[in-house]
């Protein structure tokens, strides 16, 4: 049973309406990745752009089972917090979504992991972890340590249009570069389906919790986005220069002290050094 269809027989009689509007996504008949592509923000046409690196990135199956694993965690970790926006919700509409939402989620989990784990049990024995590239070709990035008990329903569905529409187009991106191995991109196509609902439902939720103030949410939804980003990178970065100063310290700034160390250990006499004669009267003044 879709997504879709399960929406459209959520909540009472008096809520038809609404639920028809949230189930109101694009047509089945097209393709999710062209349903995502429609509603993604500009992001994606940099990932469009960077598709040879991920086609890169994903080649490598080590790599690959250790990113799956990872999207495990995330997907899991937007789950749990989806359940605590369901507990929080006023709105039985809401309370219905978010735990449907919720499910979904811990899914993709499950998918995920198992697809991970299939992966690393199909590697020879010794194969030792390579780069993840998880700043390249990162996945859903759920709530990303959002307050859930913090945020009022529509500042918190205009986070989640976002992260979803982010994560469809990404998801989109490596489903087209995963054709040498159809049951990874049978998983990101499954995720995808559902990632396209998600879209739907927040953002006509969001409409109808905010009429008036939608933009304005999305606005600032977009712009603590970019913030975080810009946290990662500039954690990222400092990471890169704090190593490269470590190196610089043990390669360049080291080395001429280790020399001197050892040219004024050259000038020391080898073997016992018999102590200095001390004449009598200052041996008695001395301590030792």
């Amino acid at each position: 049973m879709s997504n879709i269809g399960a929406a459209e027989r959520l909540g009472k009689p008096a809520e038809a309406d609404s639920i028809s509007s949230v189930s109101a996504a694009p047509s089945a008949d097209l393709e999710p990745r062209a349903r995502a592509a429609r509603a993604l923000p500009p992001g994606r046409v940099l990932d469009q752009l960077l598709r040879p690196l991920h086609r890169w990135v994903w080649r490598d199956p080590s790599r690959r089972a250790r990113k799956l694993l990872r999207f495990a965690e995330t997907e899991a970790d937007g789950g749990r917090d989806l359940a605590r926006a369901a507990e929080l919700a006023s709105e039985p509409l809401l309370r219905r979504l978010f735990l449907r939402h919720s499910v979904d989620e811990q899914r993709h989990a499950a998918l995920f992991r198992r697809r991970g784990q299939e992966l690393l049990a199909a590697l020879p024995r010794g194969a030792r972890p390579g780069f993840e590239a998880q700043l390249l070709t990162p996945g859903e990035r759920g709530l990303d340590d959002l307050r859930v008990e913090s945020e009022r329903p529509d500042s918190l569905l205009a986070f989640l249009h976002l992260s979803e529409g982010a994560a469809a187009g990404r998801f989109a991106v490596y489903q087209e570069v995963l054709a040498a191995d159809p049951a990874t991109q049978a998983v990101f196509a499954a995720v995808l389906h559902d990632e396209v609902f998600h879209m739907s439902y927040t953002h006509t939720q969001l409409r109808r919790v905010a009429p008036t103030r939608s933009g304005v949410r999305l606005f600032w939804a977009r712009a603590r986005r970019l913030w975080k980003g810009y946290l990662r990178l500039a954690t990222a970065l400092a990471a890169v220069l704090g190593g490269a100063m470590l190196l610089l310290q043990y390669f360049v700034l080291l080395p001429p002290f280790a020399l001197w160390a050892r040219r004024l250990a050259r000038r020391e006499p080898l073997g016992f050094v018999p102590p200095p004669v001390r004449a009598p009267a200052a041996a008695a003044r001395a301590q030792y």
